[in-house]
């Protein structure tokens, strides 16, 4: 098996499916010759041709809005948004259209299409190229929400959200695009989208989180092993439907629940898993539930590595919960 880069993945599983499936076609601005401002549809237009792979105008909405024309006909296209920040100008189509297609047609129409986003800050983006608006997509019902850290799980994943018959949002954490590395088969795999992971066993405290944070969580259960606490680190993977038996499993063995999130903290993913571990196992846990996130601010620009979760804030929230 090769070993990729997070953004090699992902162009691996949009190859494979445009090879697969006629149907498939990707649409967005500069994906075709320029193969994405991340490269991550290098090569494609050339190969697939500019029918297939297709440069837009400037304007999210009308990417969108083609999009939902399209996988309502029968088609499944991968729009890709330049920046996660740039989608708000066709979010109306994407939460008021693709979002609610199958229910308002009674299930005649649906919407399967994917829309794939750079997120996350750690790239001196500032505040208009580093936003996290996960929970922005999580709180719409008919959307899927998958947020990746892996370029095993882009691949697979990203190949299950084309399949899907529904609309996913796809977010790509862009300071992982060739941070991580890891082998990824060339045979054909899936992964289930609403399915964690678990990254490591434990049994003292669990760390949940998604996404770019993931590093920095994993790297703080490390220095945990070696001070003799075992942190279980599940990886959410998918955000909405999120994997609550696998976290609720978790904080039952070990009664402690930390969350790590990069996005702002009110109204959160992070908030939501706490909320939800609090509800169904109040009587079993050992502290009250912590959240290690982003601020309540415009994401910054001279402050872009303070603004995200560190493993000293990580390993910090961790102390408060195994001393309560």
């Amino acid at each position: 098996m090769p070993t990729v880069t997070l953004v090699q993945a992902i162009n691996m599983a949009l190859d494979e499916e445009l090879r697969r499936d006629e149907r498939v076609l990707i649409l967005g601005e500069d994906v075709g010759r320029r193969g994405g401002v991340f490269l991550a549809t290098e090569g494609l237009q050339q190969k697939y041709g500019p029918d297939r792979v297709m440069d837009t105008p400037l304007s999210e909405a009308a990417i969108l809005g083609a999009a939902v024309g399209l996988a309502a006909h029968g088609m499944r296209p991968v729009a890709e948004i330049q920046f996660a920040d740039y989608v708000f100008p066709g979010i109306d189509q994407l939460f008021s259209q693709a979002a609610k297609l199958r229910y308002r047609s009674g299930g005649q129409f649906t919407a399967p299409m994917v829309v794939r986003m750079p997120s996350g800050g750690g790239v001196k983006g500032g505040h208009h190229h580093s936003q996290s608006p996960e929970a922005h997509f999580a709180h719409t019902p008919g959307l899927k929400v998958v947020v990746v850290s892996t370029p095993y799980d882009a691949k697979g994943l990203l190949k299950s959200a084309i399949r899907d018959d529904d609309p996913v949002v796809f977010m790509e954490p862009k300071r992982l695009y060739r941070a991580v590395k890891e082998e990824v088969p060339t045979d054909e795999y899936l992964l289930p989208i609403g399915k964690a992971a678990v990254r490591r066993e434990g049994r003292d405290i669990t760390l949940v989180s998604y996404g770019g944070p993931m590093v920095e969580t994993l790297k703080a259960a490390e220095e945990m092993a070696a001070a003799g606490v075992e942190a279980e680190v599940i990886d959410l993977r998918t955000v909405l439907p999120w994997d609550k038996e696998a976290v609720l499993a978790s904080v039952v063995k070990t009664g402690r629940l930390l969350v790590v999130s990069e996005a702002p903290r009110t109204a959160s993913i992070a908030s939501e898993v706490a909320a939800t571990v609090s509800e169904e196992l109040f009587d079993q846990l050992l502290a009250p539930p912590l959240r290690v996130t982003g601020f309540d601010t415009p994401y910054p620009l001279a402050q872009d590595k303070l603004y995200m979760p560190t493993v000293t804030r990580i390993l910090n929230a961790a102390k408060r919960l195994l001393d309560y």
